[in-house]
């Protein structure tokens, strides 16, 4: 993918898609088969659409720079508050069919807990994925001349680890502290299953992603001094 502009606005719209959909599609739940501590592991349909935007601020760092991959991050942020505020007013409209109305209000219905939680966990893991990616990427550059052969060690690294403050504070906002499972005792193990669950589940995608990250940042110079 080449330096331009029409390329940083396409990446910057697919980034904001796969954020807004997520938002959209996290009511939908799905059963992987998999039982931790005795527990069905459930996922949200968030996780590979939020899974994305990881990628796409990646790529926007390897190409642009980490000043513009923080400027999608805070763009993002900012369309999560408006999209929500849209679906909200939406659902106060008067319905013409209750059916609708009951339906919509179950799938797109804005609990406040939930976007907090949401908005909380995706503030500070992007931060961070775009802080540790270029951390990494400056040492290694500076380390081994400049070369960025081996660029999968601070895609991945940055994503694996942003995903574990996405995972527990999401869920310790959402379970822990909403439910109140924090203070029950008989809850810690689903709510550990959860966290572990679906923190491997996109510790599997990060490694997925790998080579679509290379496919997108192949035309980036093997040496470069460029970026900060």
């Amino acid at each position: 993918m080449r330096k331009t502009n029409e390329n940083l606005i396409l990446l910057n719209t697919l980034f904001t898609t796969a954020l807004i959909v997520s938002n959209v599609v996290t009511a939908k739940l799905f059963h992987t088969g998999i039982n931790l501590f005795g527990i069905s592991l459930v996922l949200p349909g968030a996780a590979v659409c939020y899974a994305c935007t990881f990628l796409f601020t990646d790529v926007i760092g390897e190409i642009w720079g980490r000043a513009e991959a923080s400027k999608s991050v805070m763009y993002g942020f900012a369309s999560q508050i408006f999209a929500s505020v849209l679906i909200l007013f939406t659902e106060k409209l008067p319905a013409e069919d209750p059916a609708m109305q009951e339906a919509y209000s179950k799938l797109l219905g804005q609990n406040l807990l939930f976007v907090v939680a949401s908005l909380t966990a995706y503030f500070v893991s992007q931060l961070w994925d775009v802080w540790f990616f270029h951390r990494i990427r400056e040492w290694y550059l500076h380390t081994h001349g400049g070369s960025t052969a081996a660029r999968w060690i601070w895609n991945n690294a940055s994503t694996m680890t942003s995903q574990i403050f996405d995972t527990v504070l999401f869920i310790g906002i959402v379970f822990g502290i909403g439910f109140r499972w924090f203070w029950m005792p008989e809850k810690m193990p689903a709510l550990i299953a959860t966290i572990v669950g679906q923190y491997l589940f996109k510790f599997l995608l990060a490694v997925l992603d790998t080579p679509f990250f290379y496919l997108m940042t192949r035309d980036v110079n093997r040496t470069t001094n460029e970026h900060e």
